[in-house]
């Protein structure tokens, strides 16, 4: 059976051909979904013309648009795998996971080209190299401008449901940046979980605020529109460029991180706006507050639904919640400390939490699963699961768990099912703080310190305890809010009598502030507490 992700779009041309398939907003270029097809057919038989061959490894470094969506489909169509990396993650981790990967084929804009020749250790393995954008013929012919649209259909490569199809980058929240295998397959049921349970597809409007879900739009029926902004500064989007293109294409849905929906629901409550086409908004990618759903809430119009999937890049989605039963039900106790609700598991997807543990676990045993209400780590199995971590051995024997011809996910995140089946998220495995008291928990300390009105975000970290080896001592930092001055001192005397009257924070003897907390590049909304952590032992060993 042919499970290539690239004829789901040849499916839908076929389908919906002359009706509009995608919109780049800061252009007003658009193409109907024979035209997206047509032209990713044509990518696909020049690329194959010049001698790219299926299974062979190619690294799309090209800005979201109709050419990005195109060429995407265009190497599914090949065979070939498609490796994304997001390029915001700092030349360091860029040249490593290059070089990790060792692609054999380049594509990209000419910057991207500028820096091949400034590393070209991270791409020694490149026989091939095409440029997108014209730089005076520097780098080859600009292919973006030569390619039109194919004539004749380019069958697709007969791909099997565990042929490779993508190598696609975490964000690197938790450490060095892993490249994710993901497989022909996995793509065919994320495709189809997002469909059913969503009910994305014709006649559906997605301005997807992160480019991989425009590929996903795309290949459902759905018309994509590529929003006006830099996809690796989501906090920085310009909420008015975003929200004309919401109303002027009439979007029905959009998917983004918090950062975005932060920024985006702040203006237009200042101005009044009301979004009245947009009826799902779909926000990932960290911790969401009730405080911004009620704000969501508020701009959008009646019967819309506000959903906060769960998932990882080596799975998503796996769990989802909607914002109605977080304001009404979830947020509340939230605040208090019990961690964030992201849900129940989607059809077909099996989540466990296990005892804590930083050791690999080869064999999937029952026993293991602790009982409702227990933290520890989320485990989950489903066909949207990945298998495994390019050229990262360690990793997968950290990550995986094998279970009767099969395999568990470990998610590294860590948090408990209550007895409604709800997961709650309770912060990463690598950040809890191990201290001589006990184990403290990131998300809920640090609820009990964000309900003071003059802290916009919280972090506790660990840091060296001297006197307990093998312990840490917790520390508890906050971002004051920036719009209003601040006395620090007070603020943080404040903040330690918040702390002392909670039983999960009273443990903490050491806070600070910061004035802006470093976060991930993707979501622009994880916080990098291992930096914070370096940051507030220099600190606090300055002092002493």
């Amino acid at each position: 059976m042919n499970v290539n992700i690239g004829q789901a779009l040849a499916d839908r041309a076929r389908e919906l051909a002359d009706e509009i398939g995608l919109v780049e907003a800061a252009t007003g270029k658009s193409l109907t979904f024979r035209e997206l097809n047509g032209r990713a057919d044509a990518f696909a038989s020049y690329l194959q013309a010049q001698g790219v061959r299926p299974g062979e490894r190619v690294m799309l470094m090209v800005r979201p648009s109709a050419d990005f969506v195109c060429l995407t489909f265009a190497l599914f169509k090949l065979g070939a795998v498609v490796i994304l990396i997001d390029p915001g993650m700092g030349y360091r981790n860029l040249r490593r996971c290059i070089a990790g990967v060792q692609p054999q084929v380049f594509i990209g804009i000419p910057e991207a080209h500028l820096f091949r020749l400034l590393f070209p250790a991270s791409f020694r393995s490149v026989r091939l190299s095409f440029c997108c954008g014209f730089f005076f013929g520097l780098f080859g012919p600009d292919i973006c401008a030569q390619v039109g649209v194919a004539s004749q259909p380019f069958p697709a490569y007969p791909a099997r449901v565990d042929e490779l199809a993508a190598i696609i980058f975490t964000t690197g929240s938790t450490g060095p940046p892993k490249g994710v295998r993901y497989e022909h397959g996995v793509f065919n049921a994320q495709l189809r979980l997002i469909r059913d349970y969503y009910q994305i597809g014709p006649g559906q409007i997605d301005q997807p605020g992160f480019p991989l879900f425009a590929l996903f739009a795309t290949a459902l029926g759905a018309r994509a529109v590529i929003p006006d902004m830099d996809p690796t500064r989501p906090a920085r989007v310009d909420p008015r460029k975003f929200v004309r293109s919401l109303r002027e294409q009439k979007v029905t849905y959009s998917f983004g991180s918090p950062a975005i929906w932060n920024v985006v629901s702040r203006y237009c409550q200042e101005q009044g706006i009301v979004l009245d086409t947009l009826q799902q908004v779909l926000m990932a990618g960290a911790p969401i507050s009730g405080d911004l759903v009620s704000r969501m809430q508020a701009i959008l119009p009646s019967g819309a639904r506000i959903h906060t999937p769960y998932g990882a890049t080596e799975s998503l989605p796996i769990v989802s919640l909607e914002g109605k039963e977080i304001v009404e039900s979830t947020w509340p106790l939230s605040r208090q400390g019990h961690g964030i609700c992201v849900g129940r598991p989607l059809p077909g997807i099996e989540v466990r939490v296990i005892a804590l543990s930083d050791a690999p676990i080869p064999l999937w045993d029952d026993s293991l699963c602790l009982p409702p209400g227990q933290i520890g780590e989320i485990v989950v199995r489903g066909d949207v699961v990945t298998k495994a971590y390019e050229n990262n051995e360690q990793e997968n024997l950290l990550a995986k768990i094998a279970d009767k011809g099969s395999f568990r996910h470990r998610m590294g995140d860590l948090g408990y099912l209550d007895d409604q089946g709800r997961l709650w998220f309770c912060g990463r495995r690598a950040h809890r703080v191990e201290t001589r008291d006990g184990v403290l928990f990131t998300i809920p300390c640090e609820a009990i310190i964000n309900e003071h009105p003059d802290v916009a975000r919280s972090a506790l970290v660990g840091i060296v305890d001297p006197l307990h080896p093998g312990r840490q001592q917790p520390v508890m930092i906050v971002e004051p809010v920036k719009t209003r001055k601040i006395n620090r001192e007070r603020l943080l005397a404040e903040v330690r009598e918040l702390a002392a009257d909670s039983p999960l924070t009273s443990s903490i003897q050491l806070f600070l502030t910061h004035p802006d907390f470093p976060v991930d590049i993707r979501h622009n909304a994880k916080i990098f507490r291992e930096q914070l952590s370096v940051w507030a032992q220099k600190q606090l060993l300055g002092r002493s």
